[in-house]
């Protein structure tokens, strides 16, 4: 199980409109973030920025089934409209490096 930090940017204005468009993930959309191996996705948001934590298997093989997917595509297409840079799914991506954890 990999636990990936990622931090993205929201375009000005458009606070609002990504919460309300995160109020309910399309079904399909849930379906395949869990066949492609999520256990969880978490996302806060301070003013513009956003900040992700996704629990998954294989983070860079969730990327690869998610890139052409036919339920993410919508999705994605609609983040580019309220993200100040669009994801390209080029899969070079690691999430935010570690700094520290608390330990157990």
């Amino acid at each position: 199980m990999q636990r990936i930090a990622l931090h993205t940017r929201l375009a000005p204005g458009r606070e609002q409109e990504y919460e309300q468009v995160h109020a309910v993930i399309p079904e399909d959309l849930d379906k395949a973030l869990r066949e492609a191996g999520v256990h969880t996705w978490r996302i806060w948001r301070d003013g513009r920025d956003l900040f992700h934590v996704v629990e998954v298997e294989d983070y860079q093989r969730m990327r690869a089934y998610l890139r052409d997917h036919p339920a993410n595509l919508p999705w994605q297409a609609r983040m580019a409209e309220l993200l100040e840079v669009e994801d390209d799914y080029s899969g070079n991506d690691l999430g935010i490096g570690l700094v520290w954890e608390l330990p157990s």
